[in-house]
């Protein structure tokens, strides 16, 4: 486990400054969540009105990030000749002064199609809240990366070498769901292509890394999360490290009565796992064309699946919100501690602040 002792672990104060969705996770007029809550089959306007959404946001509220479209085209079993285009996309935030190919990147990926059968399936937690979770982890670390990288530029320590440049980048991936029968070729369109394409894009010679993939440091693949009490295991022994930090940082959040589901079973309940559990066995997903390319994985979905999985029940009604903003703190602190922001995640505004501000807007 190398890089499991590479990075400081977040003070207390940090984590009181892992802010809430709030209101923008409510799922009739939430900014970040409600647009996702519709029908996203690759190839149709709901698709397109949601990567737009994905778009503006990051173009209104975090214009630093960089935003890459990966565009694939591909026959399905259940439209026959027609070509069915899949749109990943990809927001990244790398240190201002290095080279694309010289970037340790973390990576966050959710998917954000739905499933073609039956008609309507709306997939709350397959996968739009995990999209609006990782939505709010960007725009959670966003000022804290521009001030850690402003002061080293400012000390001079940028580019010095002395230690490895990280980045992160958030992927929000097509075509993952089956349009007919799971199988190696009806699944994971998206990722499949992307994959491939990245392994057959070199870097610049003499960059730290050979192409895209091998700059992935860890691939954080959210799945099926914002049902009620979820147990999600530690499935791969390489990266049981990476969970047990995630685990950690959960636990430390409720000792601070910092999470809504206070008084529930942890998320992540395997951090004492030994080494002879863990079975070859796993849950396949977006990961699988990455993992199979070398790339490490930690992968945050359930198990067993949320009841509503693959039925037209997985809708925003079904969600337990409080579940879904613990998810995205979460997620925030255990990027914000693998990118070392201890002590620069911006203060929470006190309610009256709050209420001023809303005021000046108006």
């Amino acid at each position: 486990m190398p890089f499991a002792s590479a990075y400081g672990k977040l003070s207390d104060e940090s984590l009181q400054r892992i802010p809430t969705a709030g209101a923008d996770f409510d799922i009739h007029n939430g900014k970040l969540l409600a647009p996702i809550l519709i029908p996203r089959v690759p190839g149709t306007p709901g698709s397109r009105a949601v990567q737009q959404h994905f778009v503006r946001f990051f173009q209104e509220q975090l214009p630093d990030w960089e935003i890459e479209w990966h565009n694939s085209s591909a026959k399905t079993p259940a439209t026959g000749d027609e070509l069915i285009p899949f749109a990943n996309l990809i927001f990244r935030r790398d240190p201002p002064w290095a080279a694309s190919g010289d970037v340790a990147r973390l990576t966050l990926a959710a998917h954000y199609d739905t499933l073609y059968h039956p008609e309507g399936f709306i997939g709350a937690t397959d996968s739009a809240a995990p999209c609006a979770m990782l939505m709010h982890v960007a725009r959670s670390i966003d000022r804290a990366l521009t001030d850690k990288w402003a002061a080293m530029q400012a000390s001079g320590e940028a580019g010095s070498g002395l230690e490895e440049e990280r980045g992160v980048q958030i992927m929000l991936l097509d075509g993952e769901e089956a349009w007919v029968k799971w199988s190696a070729t009806d699944s994971l369109y998206g990722s499949r292509a992307l994959a491939e394409a990245w392994e057959a894009t070199p870097y610049e010679p003499l960059s730290t890394f050979s192409n895209p993939l091998g700059a992935i440091s860890l691939f954080v693949l959210l799945d099926l999360l914002g049902a009620r009490s979820p147990n999600v295991p530690s499935y791969f022994q390489t990266t049981h490290w990476a969970y047990q930090r995630m685990a950690s940082l959960e636990n430390r959040m409720r000792k601070l009565k910092l999470l809504s589901t206070q008084g529930t079973d942890s998320f992540l309940p395997e951090s004492g796992k030994a080494m002879t559990q863990f079975a070859r066995g796993f849950v396949e997903d977006d990961h699988v064309p990455f993992m199979a390319r070398g790339v490490e994985i930690l992968h945050v979905i359930p198990h067993p699946f949320p009841s509503v999985w693959h039925t037209m029940a997985d809708t925003a009604g079904n969600l337990d919100i409080p579940t879904v903003d613990d998810w995205a703190k979460i997620v925030t602190a255990f990027t914000a501690e693998w990118m070392e922001l201890d002590g620069l995640m911006p203060k929470i505004p006190a309610q009256h602040e709050i209420r001023e501000s809303a005021k000046t807007e108006l």
